[in-house]
């Protein structure tokens, strides 16, 4: 376990590799779970003011759910959320022709509609972070739905913490990341 400021970083980033393999899993994480993608504040409001401009990239299903339900909702763990579509698929899911699901949200960000582009939550994925009073835990999420971009990362011999390179230095920054990133070269040694 390594400390970086605030945060508490699991080994498993450095000891896990992982690459998100869409061909096989046909983006799972946006469908099933026991809730929604976790929001933080911050981001409940932005989906409320971008709603207008990421609503032309979702379902019918997607928008009927959030217009009787909200955008997001208050789950079991008493986190913010996003919304689901009959308690099962993220609400900001849209669907390829051969059913893999991506972030509607994300869509109208690569189109330059929106500046946000998706949940950190999501973007992390399969890292989780938990606030606590004094830390923020970082962990490595294991799900048997992504097995194989478990399989796909050993082959590339890829980190689980080098794969969210971006994302990571979104949330924490750049001199977090150079700092996990030398104590992940000198962790075998």
């Amino acid at each position: 376990m390594l400390q970086i400021n605030q945060t508490l970083i699991s080994d498993l980033l450095i000891e896990k590799e992982f690459i998100c393999d869409l061909k096989v899993c046909k983006g799972a994480c946006c469908v099933h779970g026991d809730s929604g993608a976790p929001l933080t504040d911050k981001e409940a409001g932005i989906l409320d003011n971008i709603f207008d401009k990421i609503k032309p990239y979702l379902r019918k299903e997607g928008i009927e759910a959030i217009e009787k339900n909200g955008k997001y909702y208050i789950d079991d763990e008493h986190e913010i959320v996003t919304q689901l579509v009959n308690g099962e698929e993220c609400a900001y899911s849209i669907f390829s022709e051969d059913g893999t699901a991506f972030c509607g949200i994300e869509k109208a960000f690569l189109d330059n509609k929106i500046t946000f582009r998706k949940p950190i939550s999501c973007y992390l994925y399969p890292v989780r972070t938990k606030k606590y009073t004094e830390l923020e835990a970082v962990n490595y999420d294991e799900w048997d739905i992504c097995k194989s971009a478990c399989v796909l990362g050993k082959k590339e011999k890829m980190p689980v913490y080098k794969f969210l390179k971006k994302p990571l230095i979104q949330k924490y920054g750049k001199d977090w990341y150079e700092q996990l990133d030398f104590y992940a070269e000198n962790y075998q040694k």
